[in-house]
């Protein structure tokens, strides 16, 4: 796994400032009030640092900027960052800093001085959030992120500020390496072997094979899988954290490689869809974050891990396959294969864990990314109140939601002719009857969101917190969710 940047809290020691290797980094507010850090910066640099804060440049600035003196003389660094952050920094300005440093520490060590910021745990959260790199695939030896030095007032209060947020960013990473795997590295059974390892963190971890998914009458997602030689399973994450209250469960799509199936997919860019198992990533990134963190809380996470190809054994147009609830379904796209999969786990996380709960993830639908782009993930549900947590847990965190309508009329698109339901309904609407159909295998009284992430779990261009390709959206969403809404509830 790719490796999140070490974080060292001490006491303040501004005689160590001038010994620093690799960055130094030093808050300064909008005023330009000098910090005793900025004070003694401003001596080894003689006057470079009060010169920079009474330019222009400096004065024209924007909060969360970041200015840079390059190999600074008087210090052994090679970089002096500049921090515009008043102390009570906005949210946005403190991820718009903490990610821009956190670009440069690929190799590289930072001294981090704070001063009287208020919320230093986030802005080092944005700094270790952006700090990485996949290289995986690459046969040179990768560079690591560096340590991150905070000196701190409080060093035992920021360190435990801190721990939280670095354990949520190693469920980012986890999520983050998953998506950017390529389809012959993660198989289904790697994937699976992954999830497995987990159980070395408290995680209490299953995996279905294809019998004892027949078995349960898992048809659907048994058919999507079926012209693969990767053996289709589900697999099972429990956390138990807090008392004998019922789980929230998380639900995600893990098709490794979508081809379309029957329906093949275009040529260009099909290479892509590598990240169709982004919900499932998504899945496991959290639970590897609550049990890090050891969340006061039950979760149970379940992933349905597929492949979709074409052969002479693959699902065809026109099909009519039956789901583990009993609806049957007529399938006029192959392509539209990941509600198969997840209409199966959801039906089957309620019947076995009778959840408070369920939220699934999934990059469902090119319709989404035309409704909303790369910004904001789309969001149904039938449970206000689950709903504008989540919608709220996301805003806390910065991953952009928006939420979609649901309705009688939309879930008419998906009459069959000769079945119970069809897996598609159309062009109009497509985001929408792809939730309508999931919406169709959740239990009267089970409160439920369904996220489409199609837009947002992997891009072609940088985001505040990573570099282009995988993102890891939504991990953090869910812990600040599971955080807000689930722990220290008791039945």
């Amino acid at each position: 796994m790719t490796n999140i940047a070490t974080v060292d809290v001490v006491a303040a020691d501004l005689d160590a400032i001038a010994q620093a290797k690799g960055r130094v980094a030093v808050v300064i507010g909008a005023e330009g009030r000098l910090s005793p850090a900025a004070r003694r910066l401003n001596r080894l640099t003689r006057g470079a640092v009060k010169r920079l804060v009474e330019s222009d440049t400096f004065t024209g600035a924007a909060a969360g900027d970041v200015l840079t003196i390059g190999w600074p003389q008087g210090m052994q660094a090679e970089a002096l960052d500049i921090l515009v952050l008043d102390r009570r920094a906005s949210d946005d300005a403190l991820r718009k800093a903490g990610a821009s440093v956190g670009k440069g520490l690929i190799g590289k060590d930072l001294l981090l001085l704070p001063g009287t910021l208020r919320d230093t745990a986030d802005l080092v959260e944005a700094m270790v959030l952006r700090a990485y790199d996949y290289t995986a695939q690459k046969t040179a030896e990768a560079k690591q992120p560096g340590t991150i030095t905070v000196q701190a007032s409080d060093p035992d209060a920021l360190r435990a500020a801190v721990a939280p947020r670095l354990s949520v960013a190693e469920g980012v990473f986890f999520t983050r390496d998953l998506v950017s795997a390529p389809a012959n590295v993660l198989t289904t059974t790697e994937f699976a072997r992954q999830l497995k390892d987990m159980e070395a963190l408290g995680l209490k971890v299953e995996v279905l094979e294809e019998d004892a998914l027949a078995s349960l009458g898992m048809g659907a997602l048994l058919a999507v899988g079926q012209g693969s030689d990767s053996p289709s399973k589900v697999v099972v994450m429990e956390w138990q954290g807090g008392g004998d209250e019922a789980p929230l469960a998380l639900i995600g799509k893990g098709v490794v490689f979508d081809t379309g199936g029957i329906s093949l997919k275009p040529a260009a860019g099909m290479e892509d869809m590598t990240m169709d198992m982004g919900g499932a990533g998504t899945v496991a990134g959290a639970m590897k974050a609550l049990a890090l963190r050891k969340a006061k809380a039950n979760v149970v996470g379940l992933v349905g891990l597929v492949e979709n190809m074409p052969s002479g054994n693959a699902m065809r147009p026109g099909d009519v396959i039956t789901s583990m609830k009993g609806d049957t379904i007529e399938v006029t796209n192959t392509d539209a294969e990941g509600r198969l999969v997840l209409c199966d786990v959801m039906w089957y996380a309620q019947d076995r864990f009778e959840p408070a709960g369920m939220i699934d993830l999934a990059t469902l639908t090119g319709a989404i990314i035309i409704g909303l782009g790369h910004h904001n993930a789309g969001v149904f549900s039938n449970d206000d109140g689950l709903c504008n947590a989540l919608t709220k847990a996301a805003g806390a965190v910065g991953e952009g939601t928006w939420r979609m309508p649901l309705g009688d009329a939309y879930a008419k698109q998906l009459k069959s002719r000769i079945a119970d339901v069809n897996n598609v309904g159309g062009r109009p609407a497509g985001s929408i009857t792809a939730a309508e159909f999931l919406h169709r295998f959740v239990k009267d009284g089970t409160p439920w969101c369904h996220i489409d992430i199609a837009g947002v779990a992997s891009v072609k261009a940088e985001t505040t917190f990573a570099p282009a390709g995988a993102t890891g959206w939504g991990v953090r969403t869910l812990d600040q969710l599971v955080q807000s809404s689930f722990e220290g509830k008791k039945a």
